[in-house]
């Protein structure tokens, strides 16, 4: 099940929550002052790619070794 991370209108709590797929678009009620005006936040991803030359990619966000820095 994936992590979404979700945000409360009432208090401005941002907060996790693991939520199945077929629930996903359900706001679920916030854990500090439980309203139900939450929104589901779009989440950034860190990614390391590789060059077709096998070499790690200088502009990625991993550093050297693909260690995230």
């Amino acid at each position: 099940m994936p992590l979404y991370e979700y945000h409360c209108s009432e208090c401005g709590e941002a907060f996790e929550k693991v939520v199945r797929f077929s629930e996903a678009e359900i706001a679920p009620a916030c854990p500090n002052c439980e309203s139900m005006d939450t929104t589901k936040l779009i989440s950034t991803i860190a990614s390391c790619g590789i060059s077709e030359s096998g070499a790690a990619n200088s502009s990625s966000s991993c550093g050297s070794g693909g260690r995230i820095t």
